[in-house]
């Protein structure tokens, strides 16, 4: 198995059964979001698959995720997930930092790892979970779970804002459970990039995109699916789950750090994925975050606390 995680495919086909009967908690994906087939298929039945994205698709899918997030829409760029958005963002501002842990895409595309330069950060972060507190700084927030570690979309114009101007990529592949349709997004900061030395960053950021990144169907069902969203509803049920996570691995000998995501870090667990794996149960190798004794696993709905249970037993 990879280092990394997505190995659901790979176990079924060493196991010999269907990968939808796979228990995948490596995936930080909303278990609580309806199912998108419909609104992809009432997508592809209006032609969509058929044509390229146009103008028109594009300022659609931008102004509605613009009203969702409370900003205006010059300053939004949809795209091919939230790892494009990120690559797209580091290529622009070139030399970056992270401080490890973090996730591996900040430094895979930065020109350069300089310490001092505009630093690259999760909220809330990964691997471990939990939310920055109001005083942290970065120069770009990668916030793929703020959403459902908080109930609202993003912290930028919320109750308890950021003090210094920032870059903001996000993920509805996580948000909505559709990692196949490839959906994220950047949020320039108002003064445009100014603050961070990439003045004119919003039209940096559009040149520096494939023309075609974003395909049809994708940008067609952004504004139905920012209309099905219930934030407060998932946050709620993935706080609830979490808790109850947390108890049953604690129950079988584990050691979960706090956590206000979707998924939990569970330290001394080295061999656990491999162990999982013959059950039909997938978590997240930790090892590509530097943190090989570790494992992540994503907070799973009612069925899948049970099945993790009796795979733990």
């Amino acid at each position: 198995m990879s280092a990394h995680g997505d190995d659901a495919r790979l176990v079924a086909r060493a196991l010999g059964i269907d990968p939808s009967s796979i228990l995948d908690l490596s995936v930080t994906l909303n278990p609580f979001a309806p199912d998108p087939a419909p609104l992809v298929e009432r997508a592809i039945r209006s032609g969509a698959l058929r044509r390229y994205p146009d103008d028109g698709d594009r300022a659609r899918a931008r102004d509605a995720l613009a009203c969702a997030l409370g900003v205006a829409p010059w300053r939004v760029l949809v795209t091919n997930g939230g790892a494009e958005a990120i690559a797209l963002v580091a290529g622009v501002i070139g030399e970056g930092w992270v401080d490890d842990p973090d996730f591996s895409l900040y430094a895979r595309h930065l020109s350069a790892l300089v310490r001092g330069a505009p630093r690259f950060r999760s909220d809330p972060h990964n691997p471990t979970g939990l939310l920055a507190p109001p005083s942290a700084s970065a120069a770009v927030w990668d916030e793929a779970f703020y959403p459902l570690a908080t109930g609202r979309w993003t912290c930028a114009p919320g109750p308890e804002p950021r003090a210094a101007p920032a870059v903001v990529v996000g993920s509805l592949t996580k948000v909505f459970g559709c990692p196949g349709l490839r959906l994220g997004y950047a949020v320039v900061p108002e003064d445009d990039g100014a603050s961070l030395g990439c003045a004119g960053l919003a039209a940096r950021l559009g040149a520096a995109q494939a023309r075609w990144s974003v395909g049809t169907p994708a940008l067609v069902v952004v504004p139905d699916l920012l209309e099905s969203a219930d934030l407060g509803s998932w946050c709620a049920a993935i706080a609830r789950h979490r808790r109850e996570l947390c108890d049953l691995l604690r129950r079988h000998g584990l050691s979960p750090r706090p956590s206000d995501a979707n998924f939990v870090l569970v330290d001394g667990a080295a061999d656990l994925k491999a162990r999982l794996a013959p059950l039909g149960v997938v978590v997240r190798d930790c090892t590509s975050f530097g943190l090989p004794d570790a494992v992540r696993i994503v907070v799973p709905d009612g069925d899948g606390l049970q099945r993790l249970d009796r795979a733990l037993a």
